[in-house]
């Protein structure tokens, strides 16, 4: 759950690599539950298939994306791909001590590295959409994984969405949710000040399926939401009948 540009890659080194987790269990209400109901719902869709070759974009850290869904679906195979090394090296461990090592391709770079082709069943992308700034990498992102899977294979897209400043309600909550897990005053207030001068999540869930249309995905519905965060199953476009 890691970003995939360069640029976005060279703000998970070593030392924010190593605290990734921690720092995402308390930003995101409801982390172990998003990482789940991901799973759960790529299971839904692709259980009576059997195996099936499954694409994470920004797999780096935890690799929650394949532990949990590799624990539903013994058969299905998965291609890592991230651009950050101490974020990617995470990953192997957790995969490794999941003992998912010999169904997981991983790969240092990125999505638009891999060959092209409808190869992947399915492909999830968390956390990573508002690390890139602006719609052209964002839209960018999507088109490389839409022109890797084939007719009708589902996305997981997961992220932060609406312009922060413009949900002062929703940013102090956050604000509280970290003053929750024991920091101070002046530490929430940095936190937050990172995060604003940091990211650029896309500014509405409109704009997300805007994004998601313009990238050949279609039919997008949400299924978790926890304060600017949000999980949706799409489509790559041609679904069979």
């Amino acid at each position: 759950m890691a970003a995939t540009t360069n640029d976005s890659a060279s703000k998970f080194d070593l030392s924010r690599a190593g605290e990734y987790e921690l720092q995402s269990r308390i930003a995101l209400a409801g982390y172990d539950a998003c990482h789940e109901l991901s799973a759960c719902m790529l299971s839904a869709h692709l259980g009576t298939q059997g195996a099936a070759n499954v694409l994470v974009v920004g797999a780096g850290g935890p690799a929650q994306e394949i532990t949990k869904a590799g624990l539903l679906q013994p058969d299905w195979r998965f291609t890592a791909v991230d651009p950050s090394e101490p974020m990617l090296e995470i990953a192997r461990a957790r995969v490794a001590g999941a003992g998912m090592a010999e169904r997981t391709q991983l790969i240092l770079g990125r999505v638009e590295d891999l060959p092209d082709g409808p190869a992947f069943d399915a492909a999830t992308l968390v956390g990573v959409l508002h690390h890139l700034p602006g719609s052209e990498p964002k839209r960018g992102i999507l088109q490389a994984i839409s022109s890797r899977l084939k007719p009708g294979a589902p996305l997981i897209l997961a992220g932060n969405h609406r312009a922060y400043a413009s949900e002062p309600l929703m940013l102090k909550a956050w604000g509280e949710r970290w003053r929750m897990q024991g920091a101070t005053a002046d530490e929430v207030k940095a936190k937050l000040g990172r995060i604003l001068q940091g990211a650029d999540p896309p500014h509405s869930e409109a704009a997300v399926f805007a994004l998601l249309s313009d990238s050949g995905f279609e039919a997008p519905q949400r299924f978790f939401s926890s304060l600017f965060w949000g999980a949706w199953i799409a489509f790559r476009a041609g679904r069979p009948n």
